[in-house]
């Protein structure tokens, strides 16, 4: 009886009741976790000292990516039987590797080249055995299609790009976790649309680890950070489904996103796509030293040192980047250069401005 209902079993006509059972699953999993991560944490003194470039001043768990982690493997692993089982079997390949590379780190501290052959590793199989890949440039200077090889090569570094500009804007409380949820939400939608309803459960599974996470992430007596760990996997994951989506996009010239996808790729991750670029310039061209050097030259440093609280900072950057993606989707209509033009420009507009308010509040008050 049983297995007659499973075999029978659709989710595809049922999409509404699965995407909210693979939340409440990973929310659950993930909210149950986390205590005793914590506790583990605090018990085998497992915790982040407060340091110079530190935002906070008490010795605070990093191991919140063991909780996202977990969480997400178990929910693909149960759903796995239903959907694309080599999609999600190469993602959880994937997510496995950078799960012991970044918890490795976040105990251990790893090397630069180790974390960069495990990120290499975990996206050169999920590329080249899904064939899920920039298939071109849909048209910036001109370039339309890619050579196979040149497409896979491109694609890594859009992979490796990604999940290392989303590690380096863990540095708030709340900001990596709340845009992570605000962008998978948004491809939950995008994914939903296109009626691809395993990149849709990892979305929404993702959404549901990810909030649990943030309960803790904000609060005063038992903060946790998701450190390496959480930040690589996730970034993998949005990295992810921002490669699928232009993927998916780029295969149907009759989607609505056909020419757009670039364009809405980079407005969906603008603020750790254009920080990382502001920072290396930072770091190479003015203060003459190594890329990869730590700073406290972040745009969410400058948001804390100006004088907005954590709290304002995540709320200012994740509502800034929420319109910036508003913006680019109601203006596919352009050409796709001049989408991106035009992105560069009210984006980074958009990102000076509360700065500009602040600095006008600062001269009232002098006066």
């Amino acid at each position: 009886m049983l297995k007659s209902l499973i075999d029978a079993f659709n989710p595809a006509d049922h999409p509404v009741i699965w995407l909210i059972s693979a939340f409440v699953m990973a929310f659950i999993i993930a909210y149950s976790t986390f205590p005793t991560i914590l506790y583990v944490a605090k018990e085998k003194h497992l915790m982040d000292e407060p340091g110079s470039r530190s935002m906070h001043s008490r010795r605070t768990p990093t191991l919140g990516g063991i909780g996202i982690f977990f969480s997400l493997i178990v929910v693909m692993t149960i759903v796995g039987a239903f959907l694309n089982t080599k999609v999600l079997l190469l993602v959880m390949g994937g997510l496995t590797i950078l799960f012991f590379i970044g918890l490795k780190d976040d105990l251990t501290v790893l090397s630069p080249g180790k974390k960069l052959f495990g990120q290499l590793l975990a996206t050169t199989f999920l590329i080249v055995f899904t064939d899920t890949r920039i298939i071109g440039f849909s048209g910036i200077l001109d370039v339309y299609e890619l050579p196979y090889w040149i497409s896979v090569v491109f694609t890594l570094f859009v992979y490796i790009l990604i999940i290392n500009a989303y590690n380096l804007i863990d540095g708030v409380d709340g900001l990596a976790g709340t845009l992570a949820l605000s962008v998978s939400a948004i491809f939950l939608m995008i994914f939903v649309s296109s009626n691809d309803l395993s990149l849709a459960t990892i979305a929404i599974a993702l959404c549901g680890a990810l909030l649990a996470f943030l309960r803790l992430n904000f609060s005063k007596n038992n903060k946790i950070f998701m450190g390496d760990t959480g930040s690589m996997i996730v970034g993998f994951l949005l990295a992810f489904f921002t490669i699928s989506f232009i993927n998916l996009a780029q295969i149907d010239d009759t989607s609505e996103y056909y020419r757009a996808s670039p364009a809405l790729a980079f407005a969906l991750l603008f603020y750790p796509l254009i920080d990382t670029l502001r920072i290396f310039f930072i770091r190479i061209v003015i203060h003459k030293t190594s890329p990869f050097k730590p700073d406290n030259n972040h745009l969410h440093h400058r948001f804390i040192k100006v004088g907005y609280s954590h709290l304002m900072t995540t709320i200012l950057i994740c509502s800034i980047n929420f319109v910036i993606v508003c913006i680019a989707f109601n203006l596919t209509h352009l050409n796709l250069n001049a989408q991106i033009i035009a992105l560069l420009f009210y984006g980074s507009l958009l990102y000076i401005s509360p700065f500009i308010i602040m600095n006008k509040n600062i001269r009232k008050i002098d006066v």
